[in-house]
């Protein structure tokens, strides 16, 4: 009885070191995550292998795994720049970016996990000052906004790409101008807009007026040809044909032949 004791203080002491060493091994590596390893006595980070996948792994107790998130995150950056006549500009925007899997451990060993104020949002704002630098605050607020978000997105992807992260997408959600060239810029868009309309009336009165025109000019026009074939010879033709028609008709009727003008039959009816 006295002995037990003796013998049970170190294996109780055995046990909690072999759990402490395991929860220290022990990994556990989350969806849409991958590890990058730290051998402390091995040479520092491991760049030469891909990184660790998902799931539960086992490494040494004086090693170290760096968590990083490998699906396609999101940020949102407020921007300021100034247009080519020097008015300041505000931007909303939203980048779409990931590190590269395949490139973790450089990434780890040179920009660290803080990578994204490090490297991304500073090519981003660079790249949006560059842009809208070369354009008038009024090309920003109305037709140049996809071309502006095209070429951030383009200068920006040529910084990162280097850097060992993808950029996905650069979308520009909001363009602010100071109030006062806002609202001229909307007044002059307006009176735009409004001279469109009335050009469009005009042609369209236009169009109409030709069409009346051109219809009227092509009634004078058969007028003026069944006038000049209209001989006294087909008239009385026509009239002839017409008499034939009535006399064969079966309604009571008396004919007076000669009677008529141009000696055709005169034809009473009831």
């Amino acid at each position: 009885m006295d002995k037990l004791p003796k013998i049970a203080l170190p294996a109780i002491f055995i046990i909690i070191v072999l759990i402490i060493l395991i929860s220290k091994s022990a990994v556990t590596i989350g969806s849409g995550e991958a590890g990058v390893l730290y051998k402390t006595f091995g040479g520092g980070v491991v760049t030469d292998k891909p990184p660790m996948g998902e799931g539960f792994h086992i490494v040494a107790p004086w090693n170290t795994v760096f968590v990083y998130e490998v699906r396609q995150q999101e940020v949102f950056e407020k921007m300021q720049a100034l247009s080519s006549n020097g008015l300041e500009i505000k931007l909303d925007a939203s980048i779409w970016f990931e590190p590269i899997r395949e490139d973790l451990g450089k990434l780890h060993q040179e920009k660290g996990k803080d990578y994204l104020s490090r490297v991304l949002l500073p090519a981003v704002t660079s790249a949006a000052r560059s842009v809208v630098g070369r354009y008038t605050p009024e090309q920003l607020y109305s037709s140049k906004r996809d071309a502006i978000q095209h070429e951030i997105f383009e200068e920006t992807k040529e910084i990162v790409g280097k850097q060992y992260i993808q950029l996905n997408s650069v979308l520009v959600r909001d363009v602010q101008l100071p109030p006062t060239i806002k609202e001229a810029i909307e007044r002059k868009l307006k009176q735009e807009q409004e001279s469109l309309e009335y050009e469009f009336r005009l042609v369209t009165a236009q169009k109409e007026a030709d069409k009346v025109r051109i219809e009227a000019q092509g009634k004078a026009d058969a007028n003026k040809i069944l006038s000049a074939s209209l001989t006294d010879k087909i008239l009385q033709d026509k009239g002839i044909d017409a008499t034939l028609k009535l006399a064969e008709s079966q309604n009571a009727k008396v004919v007076v032949v000669g009677s008529g003008d141009s000696g055709l039959p005169l034809i009473l009816g009831n």
